[in-house]
């Protein structure tokens, strides 16, 4: 038999449980409604052509990554591989890589478990043939399987010195991915903004952070504190990590944009600087984190991000 609440009381506790349910969807990292953002979240890793397209390889020397690295990877803790699927380079002159690998890596990386990002970087010199490419990931398919995610690369600058010519190319590009991605999720590998606002505010003026804004759904910061000085205090992982997050949302306008975390570089890393790396992720609610990249992580360095 229930008991009857007067009514002003349980006008007070319908009210509080609206502040708090108010207060708890505000502070939590959220998509932007179009997507699944499943793909981005938890602890990932880092595959580039340079570590497993034969092309790419020195001669003598053979792949570090191999469709066998994947079932490493779901050992250690691993949810997600981003993995470079198209370049634009004379040694890669189709769409994507060899197809046919690109199959195998695919497969492999399901089979393990593990969800994959494919991820390319644009030069934007010619815009037709970079959304070829992003166009190629999207609908690349074997034998029924296909990515989980995209993340457009957004570092090169040398293909187009001015940067409002840039900035123009790069929104275009971006509007046509987003387009054609629909529903599915498409994420922003971005350089840190300490980077681009203090360390080198010539490297990309005026990154177009607003206008971007809606076209993306996650955004992955690449937070190298092995490339910043000592004299600068940014050489830390928790500091440069936290900043960084916390000024894409700023720039963004968006408090609660979903952030993946990128640290690193990983062959300069120092172990201490994995926990404080971590502990940043967890203080700004990231939803996802990784290092940059797997050929180069130490295995000690792994119960730390485990813990992220």
């Amino acid at each position: 038999m229930r008991r009857l609440i007067p009514l002003a009381v349980a006008l007070a506790l319908a009210l509080a449980l609206a502040a708090v349910s108010v207060g708890t969807a505000d502070a939590l990292p959220r998509s932007s409604g179009r997507t699944d953002l499943a793909a981005y979240r938890g602890l990932g890793t880092w595959v580039d052509v340079f570590d497993y397209v034969p092309a790419f390889q020195k001669a003598g020397d053979h792949p570090a990554v191999t469709t066998g690295s994947f079932a490493d990877m779901s050992r250690l803790g691993v949810k997600t591989v981003y993995l470079q699927a198209a370049q634009d380079d004379d040694r890669s002159p189709g769409d994507t890589i060899d197809p046919k690998l690109l199959g195998r890596m695919l497969h492999a990386a399901h089979d393990a478990k593990l969800r994959v990002v494919a991820w390319y970087l644009p030069h934007f010199t010619d815009v037709n043939a970079d959304f070829r490419r992003e166009r190629a990931l999207l609908n690349f398919k074997a034998n029924g399987q296909q990515f989980d995610g995209l993340a457009v690369d957004i570092e090169w600058n040398r293909g187009v010195p001015d940067s409002s010519e840039r900035n123009a190319a790069l929104v275009d590009l971006s509007k046509r991915v987003r387009k054609l991605a629909g529903d599915r999720p498409v994420g922003a590998i971005v350089l840190e903004p300490v980077f681009l606002e203090d360390v080198s505010p010539d490297f990309w003026p005026e990154f177009p952070w607003r206008q971007l804004a809606s076209l993306y759904d996650v955004w992955l910061p690449t937070s190298y504190w092995t490339n910043r000085n000592s004299d600068s205090g940014y050489k830390d992982g928790f500091k440069y990590t936290d900043e960084n997050i916390r000024r894409v949302r700023s720039n963004l306008n968006e408090r609660n944009a979903p952030v993946h975390a990128i640290g690193g570089i990983a062959d300069a890393a120092l172990l201490k600087d994995y926990a404080g790396f971590v502990r940043a992720v967890k203080k700004q609610r990231a939803i996802g984190w990784s290092i940059y990249d797997y050929n180069t992580t130490v295995s000690s360095a792994w119960p730390q991000l485990r813990k992220g």
